[in-house]
């Protein structure tokens, strides 16, 4: 598996399909999950582009440092080594897809470098939530990132494959749509990806970083600039963080925006439906 340059002394391990000189897209994957989240994305993509797809830092295959979350594991510092990986493998105007924290990071990168983007198509995490993230059913969703802040996390996950396995079939069975049955080999390959130790404290050093989720929503404001890199949001029918209500101001953040409705499926929008995801890549693309 081919690796980048070193940034800020974390390397990226990524998967390349297609052809260089074919129209470039990147992948970004989320939480809990690794490159592999995009694979059937890229499969349908591999025939009209080069699609690369990085594990972002401190998953799957890339480098987990145990260095401070806020200077290394922020969105500042993930969004400096996915465009340390393009610039060195000569990409411009990407289309970049992501869902969860990727989606995030690529909001971080369209607001850093959007020369080197000609589009986004990506799921939520998205602004304009506020004071709704107090509602009952989306608050009840999202203790484990107060969770992860915790040395508890460390002490009852870090190193331990058989806990790290039941944790992560938590959140891919409850924030998955209604007829989605997660692979066995997938649970084991992600598991042999976040077991080892040192593993999921690093894939959670995002998190650490973030700060609390409940105030960084309520203290959202509006920005001066807006996001200028055409996006498109992949709103999942049966995502429970992420309602589909809270799409309403999106346009408040984003100069080019379009929220499609997926139906039928959940957070995992890469996973749970790849052909929807490829078709909006190839459309962005189109556009």
């Amino acid at each position: 598996m081919p690796t980048g340059a070193p940034v800020d002394g974390f390397t990226l391990s990524f998967d390349r399909l297609g052809s260089v000189g074919r129209p470039p897209v990147v992948l970004l994957h989320g939480w809990p999950g690794d490159r592999t989240d995009m694979a059937s994305v890229a499969e349908r993509l591999g025939d009209e582009f080069d699609v690369v797809v990085p594990d972002l830092r401190g998953f799957g295959a890339s480098d987990k440092h145990l260095r401070d979350p806020g200077d290394h594991y922020s969105l500042v510092a993930q969004a400096r080594s996915v465009t340390g990986l393009m610039e060195e493998l000569g990409l411009s105007r990407v289309v970049l897809g992501g869902y969860d924290i990727g989606s995030r990071v690529g909001q971080q990168i369209a607001k850093d470098r959007p020369d080197l983007l000609s589009a986004m198509v990506i799921t939520p995490p998205a602004p304009g939530v506020g004071s709704r993230i107090l509602s009952e059913d989306p608050f009840r969703e999202f203790w484990y990132q107060s969770f992860h802040h915790l040395d508890l996390a460390e002490k009852l996950l870090d190193g331990k494959p058989d806990a790290v396995r039941d944790y992560l079939e938590y959140f891919w069975t409850r924030w998955s749509g209604p007829d989605f049955i997660m692979d066995a080999a997938r649970l084991e390959h992600l598991t042999s990806a976040y077991g080892p130790a040192g593993a999921f404290v690093a894939s959670i050093g995002y998190y650490r970083a973030a700060g609390d989720v409940v105030a960084r929503y309520l203290g959202e404001t509006v920005p001066d600039e807006k996001i200028t890199v055409p996006t498109t949001f992949l709103w999942a029918e049966h995502d429970p963080l992420f309602p589909g209500a809270w799409s309403d101001r999106v346009g408040e953040f984003f100069a080019q925006v379009t929220v499609q409705p997926v139906d039928g499926v959940g957070h995992f929008v890469p996973v749970e439906a790849p052909d929807t995801f490829a078709g909006a890549i190839v459309q962005a693309h189109q556009t």
